[in-house]
């Protein structure tokens, strides 16, 4: 034999050796909740089966050494009408709910939102600051919250004390307003804004830190505010039309300086900008004055061009998603399995975290301004039953396994949407599968094959694979 062919055939002998070798080494655990029509969703519906399969894969390579962002987790809503809803059952019932929501071998939920004052899903409009020309908030009260939406945040500290928390209004109080009023935006679209004057700045400036200051009297850490939940609508909900150099301005001159006096460690944010017709993010982040005025960018129904056109002309961005698709209160199937691409959109595309709206609604499942929505949970108020919907599964093995601290890491398959984390000892592997047969899947960790795995029909799944 000649002495090129014996090098060739050794050459190749002992990659097969290392690779068969690599793949006997790395353990693997396979973990999928089932999204199947006519399937009752369990309180507890991640389940376990062995990683492995004896099929060819389809081919996924992973990067683990090339990382991206530092993950913030995953979380959802608190709103008034779900705090109602909660409010309702006995303590059993509710800490169980809570418990499936926030306990780390549940949903484990780690970045939460909640409205400052009424939010769409609030059962009216209200705030906080109820008396016209309160310029010093002698009158500011969160009493109405102290019945359902401050218990219910309370009640996730139990089972999660890290939880961080933002918070965002839907509108000033009225009397800050050209219009005088919280809602009925769409009646009076042009005054639909926030008085510019000084003094209402100053006194708006103040309602926020009242709000921090209030609400950490109840043991609740508001982490960040986010200025102006969609700044560029006018809605017959509670809404306020904030265009970016209102809000860049207000975050500069007035609400950053009141934070600095109160030695508030609350993280102000800007946005939240959509990109409906309009590019507001991209233009408030394209002024330096105004966004060294804030910490971060809050983003929702947003293109992901304009993620990373606003990363582009900003590289220190920082981003925080506020709000995920609403739907119509179907609650059906299809819809949690786009929650996995739009889960996908955001973090592969630099997003940190990931938050749902109402994480609960009542039986209703409708607005105090008349239209349904997707909640996670529904509580039926009278027979005191609940149910967890399709939306619940997918965002509880998110929770479960998209946790604060981990990184995105690099990866590459022709296969639709994935995500690829990290943290210290695995890699994870999030895919979904909408078809009615198994698909398996051949993962390497960059030149070496670490596992083939069978991912079951009907399902969204996450493969933990341990390679350290």
């Amino acid at each position: 034999m000649k002495t090129g062919k014996r090098k060739n055939i050794i050459a190749t002998l002992a990659l097969l050796a290392i690779s068969l070798c690599g793949y006997a080494q790395y353990d693997a655990a396979l973990f999928y909740v089932e999204l199947k029509e006519g399937t009752d969703i369990e309180a507890n519906p991640v389940k376990q089966t062995e990683a492995k399969s004896e099929a060819k894969g389809i081919l996924l390579r992973i990067y683990p050494e090339i990382t991206f962002q530092t993950i913030e987790g995953v979380g959802g809503a608190f709103n008034e009408i779900g705090g109602e809803a909660l409010m309702a059952l006995g303590m059993e019932q509710r800490n169980e709910i809570m418990k499936n929501l926030f306990a780390p071998d549940a949903a484990n939920f780690s970045l939460c939102r909640t409205a400052i004052g009424a939010s769409d899903f609030g059962i009216d409009a209200y705030s906080y600051s109820e008396v016209p020309g309160d310029y010093t908030m002698d009158k500011f009260s969160i009493e109405r919250e102290k019945n359902s939406v401050i218990p219910y945040i309370q009640t996730a500290y139990k089972y999660n004390p890290d939880m961080a928390l933002f918070a965002s209004p839907w509108s000033p109080p009225g009397w800050m307003k050209e219009s005088g009023l919280m809602d009925r935006g769409t009646e009076v679209p042009e005054k639909n804004r926030l008085k510019d004057d000084p003094e209402i700045y100053k006194a708006y400036a103040l309602y926020f830190a009242k709000y921090v200051e209030a609400y950490a009297k109840e043991g609740i850490r508001v982490d960040r505010i986010v200025i102006q939940n969609e700044q560029d609508i006018s809605t017959k909900y509670p809404s306020c039309n904030m265009p970016p150099a209102q809000m860049g301005e207000f975050a500069r001159t007035y609400l950053k300086p009141q934070f600095e006096k109160t030695r508030s460690e609350t993280e102000i944010w800007a946005g939240s900008f959509r990109t409906a017709n309009r590019v507001d993010g991209l233009e408030f982040v394209s002024n330096k004055n105004w966004r060294e005025a804030v910490d971060g960018i809050g983003i929702q129904y947003i293109n992901p061009l304009h993620i990373e056109n606003m990363r582009s002309v900003f590289p220190e961005i920082r981003f925080l998603h506020t709000e995920g698709i609403c739907f119509g209160g179907a609650n059906n199937i299809k819809e949690a399995y786009s929650r996995f691409d739009e889960v996908a959109s955001f973090i592969n595309h630099g997003v940190p975290n990931y938050c749902y709206w109402n994480m609960i609604l009542n039986e209703t499942a409708t607005s105090g301004w008349g239209w349904k929505q997707n909640s996670l949970i529904n509580i039926d108020r009278t027979e005191k039953t609940v149910t967890y919907n399709p939306d619940y599964a997918a965002m509880a093995l998110f929770g479960r396994f998209m946790r604060p601290g981990m990184k995105r890491v690099a990866s590459a398959s022709w296969y639709s949407e994935t995500i690829t984390l990290a943290d210290d000892k695995n890699v994870y592997f999030f895919v979904k599968n909408d078809s009615d047969k198994v698909k398996t899947f051949d993962i390497w960790l960059k030149e070496e094959q670490a596992k083939v795995v069978d991912i079951p029909a009907n399902s969204l799944s996450v493969v933990v694979l341990n390679y350290k």
